[in-house]
């Protein structure tokens, strides 16, 4: 097997000597590219973003920024990353390098202050300037209504996942703001055009511990079979806190992110397939809003770093009861396809939870999709309780998802997430509403059914006491937004 290598800024390494749990931000600030910092070491900040090719939506490749400081170097063998250094274009012997585009309009409008984050946002701030179907969406004063997104199309959603301590955010929004368009002679926009590096078959062997990537989903089923004890990883957005925070290894890693049998996203008359190894970026921007109650649950989900790497199955597979895509998933009636080296099983997700961080999955098995039923029901929401706005682990998360017709609700869905031990369906307020009008008087009486679903406890994010009247208030504010759209 070829020696583990990856390429950083055009040139090509080897990634031994490090030790297979080490970090890109680790590999890349020992190789002097320094740039690239720690702030939080847990996805949180944005300081240690940096470019990775991966495979496009409109183009053969997306540049996607992604938390250095949670990705094993071992898992970008044969990739292509793009550091803070690598943006600017080198000059002549002697004089000095010519300055990226968003570079430029960062040091111009005072983007930067002491200088910590500014690498980390002006990688998270190229990312979006590559994106292909980014495009100016101004009147012809140049002004937008919309205070997320830019006259040039720039999304802000692509900025979440940095934080600045000191400069503040008026003028990193103004530099973002201000980036035109790639020129064609730009090399990291005519890269765009090429296919990404296919994956590599990886067996990265060290010090008694492995990091190992399979071609394929059979040979990874059966060497999760001899290897039940293995820790699987798609976007490590999980394992690595874990092995940051909390200085976890493992004898074995088993790498899932790239296989192509968990990376098809298909829609058919009665169902979408979605594969359990998609990145939420993928999906979101595949799907293109075909999901409604998906298309609300995105731009709530963590942020844009996380979304880039963080997978519908790595969400499910570690049973957390406050993960955000449970509820949402509960409310639309998925099931899980689960595979291992005996073949494959259908299982609903309101059956998959079994107990606290726990599931029906077995032992060397894996999720391979999530099935979505069709139709969709029409009338949904996503309501996340949380201390911030965006970027925030939820205190509750309730998900909504109605048939109405001639004013009787026909059929109702709700996923609740962070009110037990596991994600729940509010089956008593299913039933308090099936059958009866969609009037304020039977919405009452559901909110107060619903405010009593699940067994709330205090912690350091909510009392229980808040967490059931933030239940009872979502119904309620799911009716008055329905009424409004009628009304209007």
């Amino acid at each position: 097997m070829v020696a583990a290598r990856i390429t950083v800024n055009g040139k090509e390494t080897p990634i031994s000597p490090a030790a297979p749990h080490t970090t890109v931000l680790d590999f890349l600030r020992e190789r002097g590219l320094t740039g690239t910092k720690e702030g939080c070491a847990e996805g949180e900040c944005g300081a240690c973003s940096v470019l990775v090719a991966r495979p496009g939506v409109n183009k053969p490749t997306d540049w996607v920024a992604v938390n250095a400081c949670l990705v094993p170097v071992a898992a970008l063998d044969g990739q292509e990353v793009v550091t803070s250094e690598g943006l600017a274009t080198a000059g002549e012997p002697g004089k000095p390098s010519t300055l990226h585009p968003v570079q430029e309009e960062m040091a111009v409008r005072g983007g930067s202050q002491c200088g910590y984050c500014t690498p980390g946002f002006v990688c998270s701030m190229a990312a979006e300037y590559y994106r292909p179907d980014r495009c100016a969406h101004a009147d012809q004063a140049g002004h937008t209504d919309d205070a997320e997104h830019g006259p040039n199309g720039f999304d802000l959603h692509a900025l979440s996942g940095n934080l600045c301590r000191c400069t503040g955010y008026r003028p990193i929004r103004d530099a973002a703001f201000a980036v035109g368009t790639p020129t064609d002679e730009d090399p990291l926009a005519q890269r765009r055009e090429q296919a990404p590096p296919a994956p590599a078959a990886t067996e990265y062997t060290r010090d008694d511990s492995a990091f190992v990537r399979k071609s394929t989903l059979d040979e990874t089923l059966r060497l999760l079979r001899e290897r039940p004890d293995a820790v699987v990883v798609a976007g490590s957005t999980d394992w690595g806190v874990e092995v940051n925070i909390r200085s976890r290894r493992a004898d074995c890693v088993v790498a899932i992110d790239r296989l192509p049998e968990l990376r098809e996203l298909r829609v058919e008359s009665d169902s979408i397939e979605i594969g359990a190894a998609l990145t939420l970026t993928e999906i979101e921007r595949r799907l293109d809003g075909e999901v409604p109650l998906l298309a609300e649950l995105f731009p709530q989900f963590a942020s844009r770093l996380i979304r880039n790497s963080a997978t519908l199955g790595g969400n499910l597979g570690t049973g957390s009861p406050i993960g955000d895509s449970p509820p949402v998933l509960l409310a639309l009636e998925a099931s899980l396809v689960l595979a291992d080296a005996d073949g494959e099983r259908e299982v609903p997700l309101a059956e998959y939870f079994t107990g606290y961080r726990q599931s029906v999955r077995r032992p060397g098995e894996l999720i391979r999709s999530v099935r979505l039923p069709l139709p969709l029901s029409p009338v949904v929401a996503f309501h996340k309780i949380a201390k911030r706005r965006f970027d925030d682990i939820s205190s509750v998360a309730v998900a909504f998802a109605l048939d109405i017709e001639d004013g009787i609700v026909r059929k109702a869905r709700i996923g609740l997430g962070g009110v037990a031990a596991t994600p729940i369906r509010a089956l008593a307020t299913e039933e308090a509403l099936t059958g009866k009008p969609w009037a304020p008087e039977t919405v009452d009486a559901a909110a107060r059914v619903l405010r009593a679903e699940g067994t709330p406890m205090n912690d350091h994010r909510a009392s229980a006491d808040y967490r059931s009247a933030m239940l009872g208030q979502s119904l309620l504010k799911l009716y008055a937004g329905t009424t409004e759209a009628v009304s209007s």
